[in-house]
């Protein structure tokens, strides 16, 4: 594997959010040519993006409702 793509897919999954743990299995796997494993262990990372993603909406839709309460009483 050569090493400016090894650099690319680590500062890729850095700027995804991927926790370094699965950053480096990603790495070990794209190293050893294990594509099913990285496929998976990517969309591990991505689901684990989408939830964060969830979490945060349900936040902001609490602080939309808070919002209209305020104006609604103004």
């Amino acid at each position: 594997m050569a090493e400016s793509q090894i650099e690319k897919m680590t500062i890729a999954l850095e700027n995804a959010g991927c926790e370094k743990s699965s950053a480096e299995k990603i790495l070990n796997f794209l190293e050893a040519g294990m594509s099913e494993e990285l496929i998976h262990q990517l969309r591990l990372c991505r689901c684990e993006r989408m939830e964060d993603l969830h979490r945060m909406q349900k936040q902001i839709d609490c602080l939309d409702h808070i919002i209209r309460q305020i104006k609604q009483k103004n």
